[in-house]
């Protein structure tokens, strides 16, 4: 699984002109599920993206995680996290999960981190969504459950 991790101070999504969901400080999570991805992918992800210490303490210092600080997520999901743009002018997606799958393990996803977090928003799966954020810092990081950056 990947994700885009973007610190924000606010964040929503909205369907067809009708926000449904936001949050206020913590992180917007754009979230992409791989053919190749599992149920371990999600909980390396859920459990990393809730320990992520990117929150400034008393020193200026990131060094605070979301549970320190009260913060929410919004987790919204994005196949395109899986595009190949090496060649062409055209992104394929090969890589990227069949939607049942990708659906089923958005959803873990997002009940483990419901599981760690108060507050976690979502989007609405395969649907044309519009996201706002004002991206903290900007903080924004990537994340791969199967390599690193």
């Amino acid at each position: 699984m990947r994700a885009v991790v973007q610190r924000v101070s606010r964040a929503r999504v909205s369907v067809a002109g009708e926000v449904i969901g936001e949050v206020g400080q913590g992180f917007l999570v754009l979230v992409g599920v791989g053919k190749d991805d599992t149920e371990a992918d999600a909980d390396w992800l859920s459990d990393k993206i809730s320990a992520l210490r990117v929150f400034e303490d008393g020193e200026g210092k990131m060094n605070l995680a979301l549970g320190d600080i009260g913060g929410a997520v919004l987790a919204v999901s994005q196949f395109t996290l899986y595009a190949d743009c090496r060649k062409g002018r055209r992104p394929g997606f090969d890589l990227a999960a069949a939607p049942e799958l990708a659906e089923r393990l958005y959803n873990y996803f997002v009940g483990k981190l419901r599981g760690k977090i108060p507050k976690v928003e979502t989007g609405k799966f395969q649907a044309m969504m519009q996201v706002e954020l004002v991206n903290d810092g900007p903080v924004t990081l990537l994340l791969d459950s199967k390599k690193q950056f």
